[in-house]
């Protein structure tokens, strides 16, 4: 069994550094001087050590005054996203997993025909409304159309299904209504799929470009990931490939360290299945 178990780890293994190697590669590149990649970027005569090593490329990004204003953007919109998805799934997943009201057969079914509608089939709409608003160029305008999320619904109400019901009837035994059930039962059991859903809608708020892209056109209000791009949207121009690989990992990093932390809440709620906190 236990040899198994070693042939299996490495057997994964082979096709997981493979994936990484892009990855291993763009990091080192980005910690190499421009003129030497100027000169080749093959694998083989570069490797994936970074010699010589420098972190000119790092230097000059920041030193480009709007990248850590883009910084500070990407984590605002990210955050606000998160916690306002979390807010609007986790209520009416909730609403629609447990309470009776009228229209909810009919709730249940829009959500679930949300999930089949491309983001970019509304998105005329949403410039329009938001345009006479006056809204665009500012943070609510990159935030509030992202926190209805069909799919962060559907996640938090099949979570709430899943939980056995004697649970909420020995809470109303107590007394207890359905408001304080669902803040001290219901919430404290839902914290894998919370984290979960947090998780996968911070790395969709900090790498989304297109909504962006579409709402601030004022550069204050860019977003790192489009901030990034319009100063390298023509690599010809580019100040080196360093540049453009150190760009890509400033980008990368803060998803990739949100996920390290808190992947022991995606695997649970991934295998427990939303039965137990």
């Amino acid at each position: 069994m236990n040899r198994s178990y070693y042939w299996l780890v490495l057997a994964l293994s082979v096709p997981a550094f493979l994936w990484l190697v892009p990855t291993i590669w763009m990091v080192s590149l980005s910690f190499q001087p421009n003129e030497v990649l100027a000169r080749t970027t093959s694998t083989t005569a570069l490797g994936l050590v970074p010699v010589p090593f420098t972190a000119d490329n790092y230097a000059a990004l920041f030193a480009f005054g709007q990248t850590p204003l883009w910084f500070l953007n990407s984590i605002i919109v990210a955050v606000g996203m998160t916690l306002g998805v979390l807010a609007v799934s986790t209520t009416a997943g909730y609403a629609l997993a447990w309470l009776d009201f009228p229209g909810k057969p009919a709730i249940t079914l829009i959500c679930l025909v949300g999930l089949m509608v491309p983001e970019q089939a509304v998105f005329i709409p949403l410039y329009t409304m938001f345009a006479d608003f006056g809204w665009h160029n500012s943070y609510h305008a990159l935030i509030l159309p992202r926190m209805a999320v069909p799919i962060g619904v559907f996640l938090m109400m099949q979570f709430f299904k899943a939980i056995p019901k004697d649970i909420e009837e020995a809470a109303r035994i107590d007394g207890v209504g359905w408001l304080q059930i669902f803040w001290f039962v219901m919430l404290p059991l839902a914290r894998p799929a919370m984290m979960t859903l947090a998780i996968l809608t911070f790395l969709y708020a900090w790498n989304d470009y297109l909504w962006p892209l579409v709402s601030a056109q004022q550069k204050e209000y860019f977003t790192i990931t489009l901030g990034l791009a319009s100063i390298q949207s023509n690599f010809a121009q580019s100040e080196g490939l360093g540049r453009v690989m150190a760009s890509g990992v400033i980008a990368s990093l803060p998803v990739v360290i949100l996920f390290l932390i808190f992947q022991r809440y995606v695997v649970q709620a991934m295998t427990v299945g939303g039965t137990k906190g």
